[in-house]
């Protein structure tokens, strides 16, 4: 299992980066060519929230991007370290329009993977990704 871990400033100007990383390695992983794109959208949503999180929240400690290769999988877990409600609760300092395009985002990953988990607490959330993998095909003899 390869992993390779990407720390970023909570700036807009840095998800572009995380985006280009994500979809380099997961290329190198066997995901596939037609579903690159939909990599790079939504580690860019993720990576988008995180950073909006932690702008909002005034957290200084950088935004965790995980991208890990597995035997038939590739997966991207996003974290952030702002605070989050219980399911059902109400995130400390988030105004309705925060929620409402926090939700938006969370739609919008979920429309581009089909393999994602949410989780959030009171110390940060993330979001993990995946997506299957073709194993490279075998050099001839």
């Amino acid at each position: 299992m390869a992993t390779v871990e990407l720390r970023f400033s909570a700036l807009p100007e840095h998800v572009r980066t995380a985006r280009l990383v994500a979809a380099a390695v997961a290329r190198r992983a066997g995901v596939d060519e037609a579903v690159l794109d939909e990599v790079r959208l939504a580690v860019g949503e993720a990576c988008s929230r995180a950073v909006g999180l932690h702008r909002n929240g005034g957290i200084s400690s950088p935004v965790k991007v995980l991208l890990t290769e597995e035997e038939k999988q590739f997966s991207i877990e996003v974290g952030d370290e702002a605070p989050h409600a219980a399911p059902g609760g109400h995130t400390p300092g988030a105004s309705g329009a925060e929620i409402e395009e926090d939700e938006m985002g969370l739609a919008v990953i979920s429309g581009l993977v089909d393999d994602v988990e949410v989780s959030a607490g009171e110390h940060g959330g993330s979001i993990r990704m995946r997506w299957s993998t073709t194993p490279p095909a075998a050099l001839p003899a």
